[in-house]
């Protein structure tokens, strides 16, 4: 599954990600945020206009917001079968 489709409030695993499709600096600032392999992820918003764009990603103790594309270059292992829900 990739970043962009995980459900809002679910916890997630990052397993890969594709570094080609993503420019150098933007590569570098996720990787300085926490963005990499093994880290656990939990979208906590989606914009609301046109696209859904950007998204409120919670890793570790920050939320940081990306762009789909940059979520769509982001894979994650399967989720648990009973979701952690944020309140």
């Amino acid at each position: 599954m990739l970043l962009d489709q995980l459900p809002t409030g679910q916890r997630a695993e990052i397993s890969a990600i594709d570094w080609s499709v993503l420019p150098a600096d933007e590569g570098k600032r996720l990787r300085a945020l926490g963005v990499d392999e093994g880290a656990s992820v939990t979208i906590r918003h989606r914009g609301i206009f046109f696209g859904r764009d950007p998204i409120a990603l919670s890793i570790g103790r920050m939320t940081v917001a990306i762009r789909r594309v940059h979520a769509r270059a982001i894979t994650l292992r399967a989720p648990d079968a009973a979701p952690e829900t944020i309140a």
